[in-house]
């Protein structure tokens, strides 16, 4: 068995726009086979963008976003542990200074699992052992 994290992108387009996904992370997706996670700090972000009306989600609200990842999607829901929190100052600070995706990273490093992300900016981040898929 594989495991995948979302990046918060690949989230949202995996719920509305399933067409904006790479070939490769929608077979990964629907491979029952492979675990895909969705990050807690993901739903954070999201509710965050919301409220500071950077982001604008057509079809649901966050807490429906949420059901319809663990119901519909049957993706697992991933929380942040005390252990990641409190080691996240181990990942450097590359390039990257968004701390959501820093977090997400630091998450997908910490568990071994592979970030489905577009974010080409992640790559600087291969070397600190982070997989990406896209």
């Amino acid at each position: 068995m594989n495991g995948y994290l979302l990046d918060t992108h690949s989230f949202l387009w995996s719920i509305e726009q399933p067409e904006k996904l790479s070939h490769s992370a929608i077979e990964t997706i629907l491979n029952t086979q492979n675990v895909i996670y969705v990050s807690s700090i993901t739903f954070w972000e999201i509710s965050l963008k919301i409220a500071l009306k950077k982001l604008s989600v057509e079809s649901y609200t966050p807490i429906e976003l949420l059901k319809v990842a663990e119901e519909s999607m049957r993706f697992v829901l991933l929380p942040l542990s005390p252990i990641e929190a409190a080691s996240f100052h181990q990942l450097p600070l590359i390039q990257h200074k968004d701390p959501f995706d820093r977090m997400l990273i630091w998450q997908a490093i910490s568990r071994g699992l592979a970030l489905i992300s577009k974010d080409s900016q992640f790559e600087d981040y291969q070397k600190c052992g982070l997989q990406i898929l896209w």
